[in-house]
């Protein structure tokens, strides 16, 4: 049976389509998954199933169990507010499932890429990943969900800091230290990918997909995460309202933070973010709309001035250079 047959038997399985022919329309899955929409008697449907070995220039591979793992974050995160996930209806084989089709709601990256930056939303965004942070910090329960250390090491502390510093001799005893001290920190449930690729723009406020990398750890890197993203693209674009929607985020995060000391936890996603500038150039996962050589200096000489004097992250965001030519 070959792959896809084996996904369309486990739908079938499931009760989600019947014995006519099943056709898996690819859809765009990133680089870390098989992502396909199917037309079901109920309506459509999304089925996403994990790949071995990711789809980049660099060898990166990564257990495909992690397909459990983001189906624990996406009903967790609806049980803290329904609108915020899709609803997971069955996993499949190969660590596979199928959640509901969500139209008419644009993937938020493409909204930014298009010039629709809307400061309000990514407020939203801030709140809706500090929500999640706040209901599982210091949880016992959360905590024991998602025993994901290896899993998260190999998504994104292994390609995001510790590839850099095996390749910047200068750099690796910060970023060698941050990794350690990210990888020790157990507080509340990470997401590991909130970029805007994997938020949707709904009538009701963001919807997060693609918890692939959910580690219960340091929640400083779910705002440091996207807020990088936000920071990358206000120098592609050199559109000032980019940095505003950071700020927007970082203000609204910090605002819901309830669960322990805000000040260290924004130095943290500081450092974080920093770290992940510069990864985002020099990593094994460079920002694929980051082309222009001088875009990647931009980025890369403030991210390794940052690296060395690190800042709270509003503090960064609100000295981020768009372009220094």
């Amino acid at each position: 049976m070959t792959a896809d047959a084996d996904i369309i038997e486990g739908l079938r399985g499931a009760g989600l389509v019947g014995e006519d022919d099943v056709v898996l329309e690819p859809l765009t899955g990133g680089v870390s998954c098989d992502v396909w929409k199917v037309e079901t008697p109920s309506g459509p449907i999304v089925v996403k199933r994990p790949l071995e070995q990711l789809r980049v220039a660099a060898e990166w591979h990564a257990p495909i169990e992690r397909g459990q793992s983001e189906v624990r974050w996406l009903r967790r995160a609806r049980g803290v507010d329904a609108h915020m996930a899709p609803e997971v209806l069955a996993e499949l084989p190969g660590y596979g499932f199928a959640m509901r089709f969500l139209p008419d709601c644009p993937v938020w990256k493409d909204e930014l890429m298009a010039g629709r930056v809307d400061v309000d939303f990514a407020a939203a965004v801030g709140r809706g990943v500090a929500a999640v942070h706040a209901a599982t910090a210091n949880n016992s329960a959360d905590r024991d969900a998602f025993p994901n250390d290896a899993m998260f090491r190999a998504l994104r502390v292994d390609p995001f800091l510790i590839y850099v510093a095996e390749h910047d001799a200068e750099l690796a005893p910060v970023l060698r230290a941050l990794a350690d001290d990210l990888s020790s920190r157990k507080i509340a449930l990470v997401h590991g990918d909130v970029s805007p690729k994997n938020i949707l723009v709904s009538s009701d406020g963001p919807v997060f997909l693609d918890a692939e990398c959910a580690v219960y750890g340091d929640p400083a890197f779910d705002v440091a995460f996207c807020t990088t993203h936000l920071l990358l693209k206000a120098v592609w674009s050199g559109d000032a309202r980019l940095n505003e929607a950071a700020a927007a985020l970082v203000a609204a995060y910090r605002s819901a933070v309830d669960w322990e000391d805000v000040d260290g936890l924004l130095l943290r996603a500081g450092k974080l973010t920093a770290a992940l500038l510069l990864a985002r150039v020099e990593g094994k996962s460079p920002a694929p709309y980051l082309t222009d050589p001088e875009h990647k200096r931009i980025v890369r000489d403030q991210a390794r001035t940052l690296i060395v004097a690190p800042s709270p992250i509003d503090v960064l965001v609100a000295n981020w250079k768009r372009n220094l030519v």
